[in-house]
Parts: structure tokens; sequence; C-alpha cells
């Protein structure tokens, strides 16, 4: 091989190793520019007294304050929105006594998140029975963690699955809106056979993408006419009468 076809090739892997720094480096930005929670509905959630809120690095775990039914929910949220983002829609499951952990998936996105369930559930040891879920990006994992076999049932926000849990035994809420103009009513039609037979859908009128948080409006997403807390009291009021 000539020293100049050396050179060039040389040349040509010191171009493609930057190319692939700065990609990287640049999707490493992307992914940690999340949607941050707004002040409010966080500032409810902190003054209840049913509600006590515990804090870590990539979770934010919510239990009850008093008579726990020893059921929780593992949340994964939605590709880059902070976690604390669900709390207010979540903290009435609080209220009727389940605890919930709200994770922050690996680089922000779901599909990236590799730890154990387990990792989770431990950070609320008095809980016997869980159940998993998630918003969007997060409901994908979600059906992903609900194949372990102590997983009892599964909830998505504006959500379906990747994989088919259609045989399975697991109790299942899908909850979606009717203006959401990312996980549209027809891509939640269209997956539903994914989920079993006897499924709870509840298409929630007047809801957008972003109405399963609380963190601003979304690119791509349709208008939401929904009040916040008539959101979360159906969100509430659907799952509790599923899961019971």
């Amino acid at each position: 091989m000539s020293s100049r076809r050396r050179s060039l090739l040389r040349t040509a892997a010191a171009l493609l190793v930057a190319v692939i720094v700065v990609g990287a480096s640049g999707f490493l930005v992307y992914a940690n520019v999340t949607s941050a929670a707004e002040r409010e509905p966080l500032a409810e959630v902190a003054d209840d007294p049913a509600v006590v809120i515990d804090y870590a690095r990539d979770s934010v775990v919510l239990t009850p304050a008093s008579d726990p039914n020893g059921q929780g929910l593992v949340f994964i949220a939605g590709a880059k929105i902070e976690p604390v983002a669900y709390a207010y829609k979540l903290s009435g499951l609080v209220e009727a006594g389940y605890a919930v952990v709200i994770v922050r998936p690996f680089l922000n996105f779901g599909l990236f998140e590799t730890r154990p369930l387990s990792a989770f559930t431990s950070l609320a040891p008095d809980v016997s029975d869980w159940f998993v879920g998630g918003h969007s990006l997060g409901g994908v994992k979600a059906c992903m963690y609900a194949e372990a076999p102590e997983v009892k049932g599964l909830v998505l926000f504006g959500s379906y699955c990747a994989n088919d849990l259609s045989g399975s035994d697991l109790t299942v809420v899908s909850l979606s809106g009717s203006d959401d103009g990312l996980s549209t009513p027809d891509k939640i039609a269209a997956n539903a056979k994914t989920l079993p037979a006897d499924t709870t859908f509840v298409e929630i009128e007047g809801a957008n993408h972003a109405a399963f948080g609380d963190y601003g409006p979304q690119a791509g997403d349709g208008d939401s006419s929904i009040d916040d807390s008539d959101m979360r009291d159906i969100i509430t009021d659907t799952i509790t009468g599923a899961l019971q």
C-alpha cells in the first residue's frame, strides 16, 4: 500500500471518528434537555398532607401518609420529561393508598432503560403487589416490564405496546386523549390487539398528549381543553376502579 493511500485511509478514519463523536455528543445534549415540571401542580402535591414525596436523582417516590393498601405503581416517564411532572396527575392514586415510583429512564428515553424492575420496586419496600405503567415511550418500556412474573397489571398513558401481551392475565388500563396529536386515538386502536381482550380502554375527551403530565406544550401535539383537576380525577377513578 502506498504512503498516499495510507494517508487517505488515516484521514478518512479520523473524519469518521470525529463524526461519531460529534453525533454522540449532540445526542447527549439533546437527550438531557428535558421538559420541566410546571410549578403550580407540583406545589399542590407538596402541600398535600396525604402524600409523602421523596426525591432521588433518577426517581420520585410518592407514598401515602397513612393507610397504604400494599399496592404500588412503577411509572416510567415519557421521553425527555422530568419525572416530577407526573406527580400531580398520579397523586390521586397515592391518596387512595398506592405507592407510586416515577422513574427517569436512562438518557431520558424509556427504550434505553436496562435496569431491572427491582431497582425501582426496592424504593418502596412495604409494597407487596406491583403494577407498571408509563406515558408515551415510557409506556412502551412498561409493557416490557409487564412480562415479569411479579407484575399484576399495566397502566398506559397515551401509549401502546411493542410486545404482545394479549395472552397474559394482566389487569390492563389504557388511557388515551381524544386530541392527542402524537399517540393518536387511531394508533391506540390499531395496537389494541397487543393487549388482553378485557383491557379497560378509556379515551379522555378534550385531553392531548401533554395532558397526562404537567410540563407544558409538546411539538406535534393537539390542543387540550380539559381541566387539570378533571384529568387527575379521571386518571384516579379509572385506575383505582380497574386495579381493585
